[in-house]
């Protein structure tokens, strides 16, 4: 059981690493959070703990690629629509 947490542990850390590059503040900002906000769990061994730890990067994996979809969407609505109504 702790491997199989363990591989879901790294591979919600790789996933986080890989939108955190295009975060706002930037990729050494948003990299220096994750490890802090990893490490500061790291000792954790409680099964259930662990697994709602992942369950609240999932949601912050959904909240990020959120939050770049809207600044596409207003990327794209900026170069299509002008302010100006007539």
């Amino acid at each position: 059981m702790a491997s199989s947490l363990r591989s879901e542990v790294i591979k919600l850390y790789k996933n986080l690493l890989y939108l955190g590059r295009e975060y706002p503040k930037g990729a050494d900002y948003f990299r220096s959070r994750l490890k802090a906000a990893f490490l500061k769990h790291k000792d954790e061994t409680d099964p259930e703990k662990i697994k709602q730890l992942i369950a609240r990067g999932e949601f912050v994996i959904k909240e990020l690629e959120a939050l770049y979809f809207l600044r596409k969407y207003r990327a794209m609505k900026q170069r299509y629509y002008s302010d100006d109504k007539p």
